[in-house]
């Protein structure tokens, strides 16, 4: 992110014969949205004045209360590579506010503003590193994306074995034409499967970087011949996309998370973070996991978290603890995939291990072995409790953690709470083609 001022944007547009800019922000589903302005309507932008219908955006406002303005955030201007060199394309990422100049409750970014304002006030900058994955697939005669493609490569896999190498090479190229520093680009372990990851940054870049780089990737895949997808498990009998979400804090200059002394090499505050996050991530799950799809990922034998548990020393729990430590000292959560609305998602991780850092939570002890090869039994003695398995069961965990709704604010829970018991409603309605193949000549 850069330090612009008002008219630093007003000479980089001129200057660089920009002439369209995007405002963009996102709904609480994490989908992105802009309103085009040309290049003469720019002082209007800045000075706040870009107004939109908030009753057309699920999950914002009804009718009688519709008026939204846009506040755009002058550090996101970023000129679109991909788009014309003569008439160019910015964008800036936005605010919500009300008519009244009040921000608006069901923004994202603001959930996310408010966590990052309360660890401020307890002397806490929080750095996230996040790891997305997702899959390139073929499309159809029309362009239509499927779930086919040509390529058998698996995990750190090269070409010609990985077919979609160039798509990644130049997603990679223009994310850093955006301003991302990126760390580090592979094949995952299902066929079309991919992984990405951008340098550690605070909270709200990395979040809005997530943001961008979900646009690049959809985009330069698409100049590929190649639908780009962030659903959590589009095929059967292979990994799902997850995101996971690798956290620290600092104080002062330095990780609170180290701890050199420790057989772990972890603070006191990290545990307690720890213990934060295990006590409501049964409560989280509905955003960091927010779709019926979502599920279908978070089963055994697919190398995602379906038990809560955290260790040092193997990848099979919920948390993870890289073995990198010293100022690099870092908190890993596997769960969240690559659907999840970045926002709420680091809001919901960020305010749990608050909690557990204000209120001592300890967490249980680490399991240090194969949790997948346990019994039932074996895992039961241990206490070791499951992820919500379905997407109604994620939202009754919301429903009864008080502390999560509370994050989330009363505009966002409610109004997600009933879209996504709707959404379990239609797909629980639906008949599925394994139903078809299943039961239609048995019965």
């Amino acid at each position: 992110m850069r330090d612009y001022t008002r008219d630093d944007i007003i000479r980089l547009v001129e200057e660089e014969d920009v002439e369209f800019i995007r405002l963009q922000f996102t709904d609480m589903f994490g989908n992105l949205k802009n309103i085009a302005i040309t290049a003469n309507q720019l002082e209007k932008a800045l000075d706040n004045r870009c107004m939109f219908d908030g009753s057309a955006i699920d999950g914002f406002v009804g009718i009688e209360e519709s008026d939204m303005y846009l506040h755009p955030d002058f550090s996101t201007l970023e000129i679109f590579p991909w788009r014309p060199q003569q008439g160019k394309v910015a964008r800036m990422i936005c605010d919500v506010y009300r008519s009244d100049g009040q921000p608006f409750e069901g923004d994202p970014r603001l959930i996310l503003k408010k966590a990052i304002r309360e660890a401020a006030e307890m002397g806490y900058t929080f750095e996230v590193g996040p790891e997305c994955e997702f899959f390139l697939f073929n499309t159809d005669e029309n362009a239509m994306p499927t779930t086919d493609t040509h390529e058998q490569a698996g995990y750190f896999d090269i070409g010609p074995l990985d077919g979609g190498e160039n798509a990644r090479r130049d997603i990679v190229m223009t994310l850093e034409d955006m301003g991302l520093i990126i760390e580090a680009s592979h094949h995952e372990m299902a066929p079309a499967q991919h992984e990405i990851d951008f340098r550690y940054d605070e909270a709200l870049a990395t979040a809005d970087n997530i943001m961008t780089f979900k646009l690049a990737v959809r985009t330069i895949a698409k100049r590929h011949g190649l639908h780009a997808t962030f659903m959590p498990k589009p095929k059967y009998g292979v990994n799902g996309s997850g995101m996971h979400i690798n956290m620290s804090l600092r104080k002062d200059g330095k990780n609170i998370f180290e701890d050199k002394k420790d057989p772990n090499g972890l603070s006191k505050e990290a545990y307690y973070f720890i213990g934060g996050i295990m006590k409501h991530v049964k409560g989280m799950a509905a955003i960091t996991n927010p779709l019926v799809n979502s599920y279908k990922r978070l089963v055994p034998g697919y190398a995602a978290p379906v038990y809560i548990a955290w260790s040092a020393t193997n990848r099979s729990p919920l948390i993870r603890i890289p073995a990198e430590g010293g100022s690099g000292t870092r908190i890993e959560l596997r769960s969240p995939d690559s659907a999840a609305n970045p926002y709420l998602t680091l809001a919901v991780c960020l305010q749990a291990g608050l909690d557990g850092i204000k209120n001592k939570i300890e967490p249980p002890k680490s399991v240090d072995c194969n949790i997948y090869t346990m019994s039932d039994e074996e895992r039961e003695a241990l206490k070791i409790e499951n992820l919500p398995g379905t997407l109604i069961e994620a939202v009754e965990e919301m429903k009864k953690d008080s502390f999560i709704l509370d994050v989330l604010g009363d505009h966002i829970a409610g109004k997600y709470i009933e879209a996504k018991e709707n959404e379990w409603q239609k797909y629980r309605a639906h008949v599925s083609e394994w139903e078809i193949q299943e039961y239609l000549y048995r019965y």
